[in-house]
């Protein structure tokens, strides 16, 4: 069997630490061989300071094009520089710094005030501790929410949270799970849970809620994915893999993997969803293949490819997980991707094509591209579309499926580097005066009312439609410092910081920029806190990259789809 190599990080304690004297020019990085950083143990025998001084290089987006296996081989870089539990002490370049009279310390404040115990031991982060509104689910503690809160403490060198809550997260999903009369599969992760005290018995006992208490009542496709993501980054940061290679820890894998990876009547490697089954949680028309979770299980299968062992029950998964990446790459790069060049080839689509020929694969009417997308694209830029299915395009772009797809090698180099063109052509659309719009545009009139269900949380440019999120400023931030753009980072941070203290961390933001807090916004939302502190620590010591960015993986290239249709003349 050709599969990826198993990767299993190990703390080592011994290493030499290399100091380099001045910035490195385009040349000298394509110089560097990257292939020995590989062969050395993965803790501390990495030129640290010269991770940091290449990243700083502010690369142009031709620059960029024109060493495009030089990237690639920068994020594998990044991969290895990570050293388990160990702070570097390198400044970021001065030309990065940002105001040393930050908001850190009150955003550290304000996130150990959410933390939650239970029998005395701290096992997440509550939604929002927001006092002046009614609590409806945001005092639980949601798997997606504490994410960025995870690696936040990980990178404060604080992983026994993350051990925690991994740990009671996987006690619950072995319960079980009923919605009315229909009993939901065993690998179905929580969306939340929340610690009960029982006064009588004086005993604490954990609430889980599995899709049946939603506004929806859909259950949450992301949780799982993010528990193994989550998995990854744990044992990535620590150097541990006790936990991930604990029986329970394997099998817990092997049941989220089961559900995604059965077959049936699909005919495409994506994931067909419901509305509101991820982060978007309410009818916002992502039913279908949404590029939320499709990047999600493409960084879910990497990340489970990498801890689970291959032993008897192992391996099957691991042959399973292989072929499903090769497929999956491949239908996302050629039908999700979009720029200058593919909009043109739609815009002249034939249809009713019959056959294996066809071009139009998917008979998507041209008719049906709305207006607002020829002006939005840019010469030099593209991104994945919101969702492809039979007749249908959902041109919309979504923050946190192009982020991850960056993150988790899912984008080619190349279209990584064109989505971050993107966003600095499309800077006012996309991130205005509050980074960063989940999605863009926002549903209006007609539209809104058909789509929504004439939502009155999702009205135009407000909450998922078109509302400006801080949480996202990480998986800006992340992609910005993995393609080699730290200033888009740095640019999105100190917008972030002249307000989220001030207006006392809002869950979004409305309006077409994103000036207004948010109409329905919880205050003190805590993956608003966490997503800034993890977005200025990574922009500190952009080592911590890696404990959530993927390196290439070489097996995965596609040779007819190596260079990015962005750069057609």
């Amino acid at each position: 069997m050709s599969s990826t190599p198993i990767e299993r990080s190990h703390h080592n304690g011994n290493g030499n630490l290399k100091n380099s004297d001045s910035l490195r020019t385009v040349a000298e990085i394509e110089e560097f061989d990257f292939s020995k950083v590989l062969d050395k143990p993965r803790a501390l025998n990495i030129e640290r300071q010269r991770s940091c001084d290449e990243l700083s290089i502010a690369l142009s987006p031709r620059q960029s094009f024109i060493k495009a296996d030089n990237f690639s081989r920068l994020g594998e870089h990044f991969d290895n520089a990570f050293s388990p539990m160990y702070k570097s002490g390198l400044n970021t370049p001065k030309s990065l710094l940002l105001d040393p009279h930050s908001i850190l310390p009150e955003a550290w404040e304000a996130l150990r005030r959410s933390l939650v115990y239970f029998r005395g031991e701290p096992v997440g982060t509550i939604a929002a501790l927001d006092n002046s509104e009614e609590n409806l689910n945001y005092d639980q503690v949601f798997v997606r929410d504490f994410v960025p809160s995870a690696l936040a403490f990980l990178m404060q060198g604080e992983p026994d949270i993350v051990k925690n809550f991994l740990l009671k997260t996987l006690r619950l999903q072995s319960w079980e799970k009923k919605i009315d009369r229909f009993h939901l599969a065993e690998g179905v992760m929580p969306a939340s849970f929340k610690v009960f005290h029982d006064p009588v018995r004086n005993r604490e006992t954990l609430i889980a809620d599995f899709g049946e208490s939603a506004i929806g009542r859909v259950a949450p496709v992301d949780s799982g994915f993010w528990w193994i993501i989550l998995l990854r980054a744990y044992t990535k940061s620590t150097g541990d893999s006790s936990l991930a290679d604990r029986p329970e820890c394997q099998k817990g894998m092997r049941l989220i993997l089961s559900l995604c990876l059965s077959e049936g009547f699909d005919t495409f490697p994506t994931l067909l969803c419901a509305d509101g089954c991820c982060m978007i949680d309410r009818r916002m028309g992502v039913y279908g293949y949404p590029i939320e979770i499709q990047a999600l299980f493409f960084m879910a299968l990497r990340c489970a490819l990498q801890l689970l062992k291959p032993d008897a029950e192992g391996k099957e998964f691991i042959e399973r997980i292989v072929k499903r990446l090769h497929a999956l790459s491949y239908h996302m790069r050629s039908h999700f991707w979009l720029d200058l060049k593919q909009l043109n080839d739609i815009y002249r689509f034939k249809t009713e094509e019959y056959s294996h020929t066809a071009v139009n694969k998917f008979n998507v009417i041209p008719d049906s591209l709305p207006d607002w997308i020829f002006d939005f694209m840019p010469h030099h830029g593209g991104y994945f579309i919101g969702n492809v299915s039979p007749a249908r395009m959902d041109f919309r772009w979504f923050c946190l499926g192009n982020c991850i797809a960056i993150l988790s090698c899912l984008a080619t180099p190349e279209q990584s580097v064109a989505i971050m063109d993107l966003i600095e052509s499309r800077w006012e659309e996309l991130v205005g005066e509050m980074p960063v719009k989940v999605c863009y545009p926002a549903l209006e009139n007609h539209e809104w009312r058909i789509i929504t269900g004439c939502d009155p949380k999702n009205t135009r440019w407000s909450y998922h439609n078109g509302g400006s999120w801080p949480v996202m400023l990480w998986f800006l931030s992340a992609a910005a410092i993995k393609t080699g753009r730290p200033q888009i980072a740095k640019r999105a941070l100190q917008i972030a910081e002249s307000r989220l203290l001030k207006d006392n961390w809002p869950e979004y933001y409305d309006g077409t920029l994103g000036r207004y807090i948010g109409k329905q916004a919880r205050k003190c939302q805590t993956w608003s806190i966490a997503g800034y502190l993890v977005a200025r620590m990574m922009l500190d010591d952009p080592s911590h990259l890696g404990i959530i960015a993927l390196e290439e993986d070489r097996q995965l290239k596609e040779p007819l789809l190596k260079r990015s249709n962005s750069w057609t003349l």
